[in-house]
């Protein structure tokens, strides 16, 4: 069940990434619903999503300054 919900994360991510406040908002919403070590991979598949996307970037910081990722 939790990887469905990882899964599910990636693909409204990659759906909303047309909007960096849409991407913010689910984004927090997933570092909340997420087990982590799901969001330390989070982080991982966003670094990799988001090398074509600089706006994006700063919400990186989101997941890489909460404390229950790292």
């Amino acid at each position: 069940m939790a990887r469905a919900m990882f899964e599910y994360t990636k693909t409204v991510l990659e759906k909303v990434s047309f909007n960096k406040d849409l991407f913010k908002k689910e984004l927090e919403k997933a570092v909340d619903r997420l087990l982590p070590y799901e969001i330390k991979e989070l982080y991982v598949w966003l670094k990799q999503f988001t090398l074509n996307k600089p706006e994006l970037h700063v919400c990186l910081i989101e997941i890489k300054n909460d404390k229950r990722s790292f």
